[in-house]
């Protein structure tokens, strides 16, 4: 049943879904601007924006399953939003030496090749099943990275009793960016093994 035929608001190119990543899309130079300072209120303001952006991330997709809203704009720009959101910040941060650079290397040379090696199996006909992992590494390095935005020591008050936390926010980010770092990896060669196994059949 089509979106129409449900009572639902048409597939059309600038639909909400596509809206809310294109405002992703546009965060980007925000951040990048934001970033051009290392100080606390810089970081602070850019994590803001960055944690803000990437909750889109999931109620695009959400808005666009529920009211049955596909485009092929939304499935080029949805991924793609994603990538520069996410190498935007890493890259901004390695100036300050909050990331290490090997390690955005390795997560840009992942994301280059997974998308090359999706349009030859697209070019193709040949469609190759995107695993979980890829969604993982995502949330991490989106929690990782407004850890790292924030950068520096946070006092958070919890409980009925108003407990004071102090929580070292650069370690909380470095931590979840290693994983972050490690399913990249592990994704980006879970699908070169899928790609060739499928060239093989």
């Amino acid at each position: 049943m089509s979106a129409e035929a449900a009572g639902n608001p048409p597939s059309r190119l600038l639909n909400l879904p596509n809206i809310l990543t294109l405002f992703r899309i546009a965060a980007v130079p925000v951040i990048v601007i934001l970033l051009l300072s290392p100080s606390r209120a810089a970081g602070f303001w850019a994590a803001i924006v960055f944690a803000v952006a990437s909750m889109t991330d999931w109620l695009d997709g959400y808005i666009a399953r529920k009211w049955q809203i596909v485009t092929v704009l939304g499935k080029f720009l949805d991924p793609l939003a994603d990538k520069l959101l996410v190498m935007a910040a890493m890259i901004m941060l390695i100036p300050f030496d909050r990331v290490p650079a090997w390690a955005v290397f390795l997560i840009l040379a992942r994301e280059m090749i997974v998308t090359g090696l999706r349009s030859i199996a697209s070019s193709e006909g040949i469609v190759i099943a995107a695993s979980e992992l890829g969604k993982y590494k995502t949330i991490f390095q989106m929690v990782a990275l407004i850890g790292l935005l924030l950068h520096y020591d946070y006092y958070w008050f919890f409980g009925l009793r108003w407990e004071i936390f102090h929580v070292n926010m650069h370690a909380a980010g470095i931590f979840f960016f290693y994983i972050a770092t490690f399913l990249t990896v592990w994704s980006g060669a879970d699908y070169l093994i899928k790609f060739f196994s499928v060239l093989k059949k």
